[in-house]
């Protein structure tokens, strides 16, 4: 039997979502939230105004796009997108993991809109990146963090498109480098990369979006929530911090938080160094481990944040998924009842096996110290 680790993570966390809190972070780092006044108020605008800025500068967001913060996480930023933007022209929707399978439900289903193209790969893959047409909108996540894969770049994006692309960056933003130029929506939340608090969700529109949004009445009802039009006009003041609906401060104040410390280890590059040197602390062990391996097999569209892994020991990945799953499920259950690692199992849509995050709040030695642990619970879960 693997003898048990010396040493525990400094910090068991590594869920993908919510994600870990910055480095150092206490509940008394909002000690100055604007709690009991108006998000309306010249105070609290000005923090929601804050929390734009420096996401623009954190995220090198060119000046042109506007930003805008909005309710219900990354999944209302890209539901607000969808409704307000998509019929004008046909769709192609990627679907790599289980987000892109939901925006193919909402587009086909409930939007049923015409001329629809679903390129779909399975778990562990990439749809065809060469295949799409960009005389439709698309709609891709960046990073598909249910199954470990993400885009590789935006070189694949066609510069003369006719279309809009409609981005899913939720996993990506704050730990890769996203290719504005290529994207006219993108949308990410709080709780993934920065380890912010969850329910409110950022909206990232480029010219291309903006002139959408003020020439195309979609065919359908849109809730307040999902309104950024009035009289044909852009709302200005949505991208100035008047949100559409009440903002928590305290979470608010959790999210400048966050950017500060982005920004004090030296902003976008540094972030994504972290996020890499973790990644390849994970790599470096399941280089020399025989019985785990990527869900992702090409390194070309492996992501960097939400890395999924699964058996690859023949005696066990031949096995049924049900027991896959329960083998995964008492490695989980092992490492959390030793405090070492929480929140690691695949997400449950997604094929059995392991999912850790290595995004930049993850410290790199914590990621060395949780790898003889992975060791020492398979052991004990087969039985060795």
């Amino acid at each position: 039997m693997t003898a048990i680790p010396a040493a525990k993570p400094q910090r068991p966390f590594f869920a993908s979502g919510p994600c870990p809190k910055r480095p150092g972070w206490t509940p008394q780092s909002l000690q100055h939230a604007l709690l009991g006044r108006s998000h309306r108020s010249p105070a609290g605008r000005a923090r929601l105004k804050q929390a734009i800025d420096c996401t623009r500068e954190v995220l090198e967001i060119p000046s042109e796009y506007r930003i805008a913060i909005v309710p219900a996480s990354d999944t209302g930023a890209v539901e607000l997108a969808l409704w307000s933007l998509i019929g004008a022209r046909g769709v192609d929707v990627l679907a790599f993991d289980a987000f892109g399978e939901t925006w193919v439900e909402d587009i086909v289903r409930h939007l049923r809109i015409d001329r629809v193209r679903v390129l779909k790969a399975p778990p562990g893959a990439i749809a065809d990146l060469h295949s799409v047409d960009f005389d439709h909108d698309v709609v891709f996540t960046w990073n598909g963090t249910s199954t470990g894969v993400r885009v590789p770049n935006g070189d694949w994006i066609d510069v003369d498109r006719k279309g809009l692309t409609i981005c899913d960056a939720t996993s990506a933003a704050f730990a890769e480098r996203l290719d504005w130029d290529k994207l006219d929506v993108a949308t990410f939340s709080w709780q993934k990369a920065l380890g912010g608090e969850a329910a409110h969700g950022m909206l990232v529109l480029g010219p291309r979006a903006v002139e959408r949004l003020t020439s195309y009445v979609p065919p359908r009802p849109l809730p307040k929530i999902f309104r950024l039009t009035e009289g044909g006009k852009l709302i200005d003041a949505i991208f100035d911090g008047w949100t559409i609906n009440t903002p928590s401060m305290l979470c608010v104040e959790d999210y400048l938080d966050a950017l500060s410390w982005a920004q004090s280890i030296g902003g976008l590059a540094a972030l994504v160094a972290r996020s890499e040197a973790n990644a390849q602390a994970l790599a470096n062990w399941v280089g020399v481990t025989a019985w785990i391996d990527y869900l992702a097999k090409d390194p070309a569209v492996r992501s960097n944040t939400s890395v999924c892994l699964a058996f690859a020991e023949p005696a066990v990945a031949t096995r049924p998924p049900e027991e896959r799953r329960a083998l995964a499920n008492k490695i989980v259950e092992r490492l959390e009842a030793e405090r070492v690692a929480y929140d690691i199992g695949a997400y449950r849509l997604a094929p059995p096996g392991l999912r850790i995050w290595c995004g930049p709040t993850v410290e790199t030695r914590d990621i060395e110290l949780l790898t003889p642990w992975l060791d020492w619970a398979y052991g004990l879960a087969r039985g060795d």
